[in-house]
Order: C-alpha cells, then structure tokens, then sequence
C-alpha cells in the first residue's frame, strides 16, 4: 500500500502543479492501534508556485487537496499557508501529522523548520481543551452501554493520556499510544488489560464491539472526573500547565506573523537554509 500512496502522491503534483513537502500517515495506523480492516489515511502539506499566491482572488481559492475517499484509502492535503496559519493556532491534527512515525514523503529542512516553529508556538492549553473535547464527546457518545465498540475505548483513552502528558511534560504529547501508555500508566495491571485490548483491536475489525472492561471503563471516569474539574478552575489548570510565572500560553499571540511569512516566502522561492 505504500508504493500506491507514493504513485497517488506523484500523481497530485503532476495533475495540481504542486510540490509536496511532506506526506505522513494518521489515524489508528500512527497511533498504533489499526484493526485488520482499516484503511490508510495519508496527509500531506503542499506549496504551489509562488504565482498562485499572487492574485485577487486568492481567498476564494481551495486550500485543500482531497482524494475521493475508498474502503483503503483516504488522502488529503493542505496548501502551506494554510498549514502555517493553523499551526500558529496549536492545531492538533497538524501538531500529530508533523510526529507521525509513518512517513511516506518529507523534505527534511522543511520538516525541521516547520518543527521548529511548531515548538515556538506550541499552547498548551489550546491542546489541553481539544483533548478534553474529544475525550468527553467519545466517551459521552460511545461508552456509556454495557456494548462498547472497541475502537471507542482508544479514542477517549488517547486524548486522556495526552492530557496528562501535557500537564506533566509541558510539550505535545507523543502520537504513538504506546509510548503514551508506558509513560503515564503506573498501574501494571491496568497496562496489561490496555496491551490485551490493543491485541484486540489489532486482530478484530473497526466494527467489532465487546462487553465493557471494569478496569478500564473505571480509568477513564475517574480521569474524566479530575480533569473535568481542572478545566473548570482556569487559575488552577494555568498553573497546572504553565507555572505560576511562565506565560508560554501566549505565543501563539505574542509571536508574530514576521516568522511564518518569512518561512512562508523562504519555502516558496526555495531559500531555506539550515
């Protein structure tokens, strides 16, 4: 399947006069936790010539490749301003695309600078609150039977343990659940009955549920409770995540757009430099 995301890939820069810097793997595949029947959900940043940008009508313009979606495979990309001006937001999914372990295509100076500022403008807080969200609507949505659909227990698991990798490491949390579940999971036994499911989950399909697991099931609302309630109590989640004199919260504002257009114009006229 790599060797036709890469032809798809070759295929979008030849038919959109693009150039694509950086193409990954997200989803269950990245995180480490694919059923047999997943599909493949390639991502990719792209740039097109530095004319494209130069014209009147440049807001009315797509700013998204997207493939037509098949049961194996889901492929999409966007334009580099666009990935630029969610970056300064913290956005998730772009934060996520850039640590993928799967990457099919990458200009390696792109990818170390775009890190790089990834860092600068990294809010915690932002990531915080998207992780909740997420955590709170899954479980609100798809745990609260005695059937749960397996699939489900990592899409609140994931989110939980990002949260609390965030709080304890101040960064953005690592994409492979693994390595989030050795780094945060103390209970031995909780991680074993965690490993068991990924099994699972590997071995079924996306569809497949299953009769609840107590000790995960009591985890997740246990967390769900603490967390729920840091969030509410804004002085105490500041502190939680940025200290009591760190103001970190704030690049996102405070850097300016002088560093993303210079990158933006260094990318387009090929000028980047270690």
């Amino acid at each position: 399947m790599r060797d036709e995301i890469i032809r798809q890939l070759a295929a979008i820069k030849s038919e959109h006069n693009v150039k694509i810097l950086y193409a990954c793997e997200s989803g269950s595949r990245a995180w480490g936790f694919p059923s047999a029947d997943s599909d493949y959900d390639a991502r990719f940043i792209y740039v097109r010539p530095k004319e494209w940008y130069l014209r009147v009508d440049l807001e009315a313009c797509r700013d998204v490749i997207e493939l037509p979606i098949n049961d194996l495979l889901d492929i999409n990309g966007w334009d580099l301003k666009k990935a630029l001006l969610l970056l300064k937001k913290s956005n998730p999914s772009l934060i996520e695309w850039l640590s993928s372990p799967i990457v099919y295509q990458s200009d390696e100076l792109f990818l170390a600078q775009i890190n790089k500022l990834s860092k600068q403008l990294f809010n915690p807080l932002a990531l915080f609150h998207h992780y909740r969200s997420m955590a709170n609507g899954n479980f609100r949505e798809h745990l609260k039977g005695e059937q749960v659909r397996v699939k489900k227990y990592f899409y609140v698991l994931r989110p939980i343990l990002s949260m609390r990798w965030i709080l304890t490491h101040k960064t953005s949390a690592p994409i492979v659940f693994q390595e989030l579940v050795e780094n945060i999971i103390t209970d031995q036994s909780l991680k074993t009955v965690i490993y068991r499911l990924i099994e699972e989950k590997k071995a079924g399909f996306e569809s497949d549920y299953r009769e609840k697991i107590p000790e995960i099931s009591q985890y997740i609302e246990e967390q769900l409770a603490e967390l729920n309630a840091l969030a509410e109590d804004n002085k105490r989640l500041h502190n939680g995540l940025l200290g009591e004199e760190e103001k970190s919260a704030e690049k996102s504002t405070e850097l300016g757009f002088s560093e993303l257009n210079d990158f933006f114009l260094a990318v387009l006229n090929q000028e980047l430099t270690p």
